[in-house]
């Protein structure tokens, strides 16, 4: 991210995204979120949650990720409705969208997030088309997997996110090429 144009904020999807939570198990951090948050940190990229979950909901889901990183549980606004992104980007006290870039593996999240007008990107491994923690998932070989998360990255696509990728830990490279699509002078 050094010599691309920076990044005025990155907002993430809580569940599925950033943090794990199976059926009933304590959740965790999904794979990739803590190194990514504080890549962002130490680059001094402001990064919000958002959730649909109550703010009680959304609690229990964030203790597992850092301190400092604020959250935004939604209320009343219905996704796909670009408000929710908007009013995470008023708590980061955001002074432009131009550079504001949304990660999630929910459709109605990244929906949301075009709908406000900011670069997306799905995550395929994380969508609700390869859900991890289902027994369906796990009764699954390694190919079948992989089909799942080919299918997963069409339907991304299809919604029309900018770049899909499987898992937080692409997530820099991924900055990258949306920095050097900025640096031609593509919006999202």
């Amino acid at each position: 991210m050094d010599a691309a144009p920076a990044f005025t904020a990155v907002l993430f999807g809580l569940r599925g995204c950033l943090v794990q939570a199976a059926n009933g198990s304590a959740p965790s951090p999904a794979p990739g979120a803590l190194a990514t948050l504080a890549s962002l940190r130490q680059h001094q990229v402001p990064c919000i949650w958002l959730d649909d979950l109550s703010a009680t909901q959304s609690k229990r889901l964030a203790h597992v990720l850092p301190d400092w990183l604020p959250g935004h549980s939604v209320n009343g606004v219905r996704w796909p409705a670009p408000n929710a992104c908007w009013q995470a980007l008023m708590t980061l006290d955001s002074q432009r969208l131009d550079g504001c870039v949304l990660v999630s593996g929910d459709p109605r999240l990244l929906q949301s997030g075009l709908n406000a007008g900011l670069w997306t990107v799905g995550l395929a491994a994380c969508s609700p088309f390869c859900d991890r923690s289902s027994r369906q998932w796990q009764a699954m070989t390694s190919q079948q997997q992989d089909v799942a998360r080919g299918k997963a990255t069409l339907e991304l696509f299809g919604l029309g996110v900018h770049s899909v990728i499987d898992h937080l830990e692409a997530l820099d490279t991924c900055l990258q090429d949306i920095a050097q699509r900025r640096r031609k002078g593509e919006k999202p």
